[in-house]
């Protein structure tokens, strides 16, 4: 299971982005769709990559396939360097383990749904040629198109259309899954029916990423990454205050403190930590007022007294209950003044530290009154 912030513990990942930039030249001089881009993806996983129009998703969707070269940096894909390949292997090697699924289908109109789907198995070889008409028959039916294999693209709808575009994507049986806004053009239902697709492939252990505007889609995700100005906005940032335009996040993405605290070492909320913003990365902080003791897991937040207003909070004791318990802390005047463009936006911050611990005390004495 991933956490709620950064990506699983323990565990080697599949495709790593090493810090990557792509730099594209125009007659105005140098724009850059991405800068310093760093991220793993692991086996399993259902990420979402989100981001307004021209905040480098499509870029980066085709640095991960090969389709295009970064300026800087390197794609790992299973230990391999992707861009290290001559076009030709890239070529094979991207039929064989990535399965692409485009926002406009890109099925070839002169074929049929099945001929389709045969024709990643037939460029790769990697089934035996009896076997691929039966295979293709049986991808077509999982996405509810068994009847519909020998019609042209041109005679079925647009879902069914994209239904077919992820069945020729699992042709030759991928490890990784990518599309870009497969369901942007698609309704309510059939959006659902092809999301419902992609939880399954995940919970096989393939890794899906998906490029998508649609919030509908964050429940069934796994994590998301959120794009702006080709940079990767913090995950705590995204978790946390995802009401903050994007332009204020990317402002604060350089600015937030990291901090390690072994077990039992304690937070002086009324001296250093008095006028900073904390929220719990990993491990958790065990916080001891009015007698109730409150355990803040990975997103929990908490502030010192130069934030919150809370009765005896000068006698609140917080300590870190784990090794290591990590935590992403920013000053109180930085995060303050990224507040301001947003309507409420103290007020918003505020409402999220108080649900974080009010939701852990009991009724009572340890209710409402402890934070005002």
């Amino acid at each position: 299971m991933t956490p709620p912030f950064g990506t699983p513990e323990d565990r080697v990942p599949l495709i790593e982005i090493k810090n990557v930039s792509k730099i594209f030249q125009n007659a105005a001089g140098e724009f850059p769709a991405l800068i310093d881009v760093q991220l793993d993806f692991f086996d399993g996983e259902f990420v979402g990559v989100i981001g307004k129009s021209g905040s480098g998703k499509s870029t980066l969707v085709n640095m991960l396939t090969g389709i295009d070269h970064p300026s800087r940096g390197k794609v790992i894909v299973g230990g391999l360097d992707v861009h290290a390949m001559k076009e030709s292997a890239q070529a094979r090697w991207r039929g064989k383990n990535l399965g692409v699924v485009f926002q406009f289908f890109q099925l070839l109109p002169m074929l049929t749904l099945a001929e389709n789907v045969l024709l990643p198995m037939d460029f790769c070889d990697v089934y035996k040629p009896e076997e691929r008409m039966g295979r293709a028959m049986s991808l077509l039916e999982l996405v509810g198109l068994g009847g519909e294999v020998h019609k042209l693209p041109g005679a079925v709808s647009v879902g069914q259309q994209q239904s077919a575009a992820i069945a020729r994507a699992l042709a030759n049986d991928p490890q990784i899954i990518v599309a870009d806004e497969p369901t942007g053009n698609l309704d309510v239902k059939t959006a659902e029916s092809v999301y419902d697709h992609f939880t399954n492939l995940a919970a096989e252990g393939r890794t899906i990423i998906m490029i998508t505007h649609d919030p509908e889609i964050e429940q069934r995700l796994s994590r998301k990454i959120l794009l702006a100005d080709g940079c990767v906005i913090d995950p705590i940032l995204v978790a946390t205050l995802p009401w903050m335009p994007h332009s204020d996040l990317l402002n604060l993405n350089d600015k937030i403190e990291r901090i390690s605290l072994s077990s039992g070492d304690r937070l002086d909320i009324n001296g250093r930590f008095s006028d900073q913003w904390i929220v719990v990365e990993s491990g958790a902080l065990r916080v001891s007022l009015f007698g109730y003791q409150i355990t803040l897991k990975p997103g929990g937040q908490f502030a010192g007294l130069g934030i919150i207003e809370a009765i005896g909070l000068r006698d609140c004791l917080v300590d870190a209950q784990a090794s290591p318990t990590r935590l992403a802390v920013l000053p109180r005047d930085t995060l303050y003044e990224a507040l301001e463009s947003t309507p409420d936006g103290q007020e918003r911050m505020l409402d999220g530290i108080k649900r974080s611990v009010l939701g852990k005390t009991k009724e009572g004495r340890g209710g409402q009154g402890v934070i005002r």
